[in-house]
């Protein structure tokens, strides 16, 4: 077995640095589209207008109550007929599957950021003249980030693991690649164990990461 692994490595290697690429981006764009996303919701959640934050709820229990492979599929097969003109790539409906999914996710830890802010300073910021978006903004925002900063960094974790399911279109990555290997070895084991070990270490190096982040913001606190 440790012979076939070391040949798979050195006969592939280029194929799992690529399908890592893929993987990392997918969460990357993600998580970082997803952000933006969530933020927004969020705001809408948490906002006085009824129907916006109807909308905001629908949209992160549809997402949230519904399974990841679902949306894969309805994402892959939805938008090329919507946008036939765009002409999609597989990537681009995987990718914005994930970032919507994403999106639901994010949005509720901003609103529990959001809500975490003293009242006390909207009220300070109001009482000095800002409106309520430029104290959303330039005070309640920037705060609520820092505190949610260790959330978004666990979600980008999970999304990482999440983009395995992306194979099942054959995007190019991890798993993408495994199975490609995996057919032209006809070996099943070997090339799984060094995805495995490659998901082990990207996740394992980021939840560290994680983890001392959240050490300095609460010293910095």
């Amino acid at each position: 077995m440790l012979a076939n692994i070391e040949r798979l490595i050195v006969k592939y290697g280029m194929n799992f640095i690529n399908g890592l690429g893929t993987t990392l981006l997918l969460a990357l764009v993600s998580v970082a589209v997803g952000c933006l996303i969530g933020a927004a919701v969020a705001i809408m959640r948490l906002s006085k207008s009824k129907v916006l934050g109807g909308i905001a709820a629908v949209y992160t229990e549809i997402i949230r109550d519904t399974p990841l492979l679902l949306q894969l599929y309805f994402f892959y097969f939805l938008l090329p007929d919507l946008l036939p003109a765009l002409k999609l790539s597989k990537f681009t409906c995987i990718a914005i599957a994930l970032i919507f999914n994403s999106g639901a996710y994010m949005s509720e830890i901003f609103r529990s950021g959001i809500q975490s802010i003293d009242r006390g300073q909207t009220e300070a910021a109001r009482s000095l003249g800002l409106s309520a978006s430029q104290t959303m903004l330039r005070i309640v925002l920037p705060q609520a980030f820092k505190n949610v900063l260790p959330a978004m960094c666990n979600e980008f974790v999970a999304i990482t693991k999440e983009t395995s399911l992306a194979s099942t279109f054959y995007v190019g990555d991890l798993m993408t690649q495994y199975q490609t290997i995996s057919g032209k070895t006809y070996l099943v084991i070997e090339p799984l164990i060094i995805i495995g070990i490659i998901y082990f270490v990207v996740t394992f190096t980021m939840s560290k990461f994680v983890a001392v982040l959240e050490k300095k913001l609460k010293e910095g606190d």
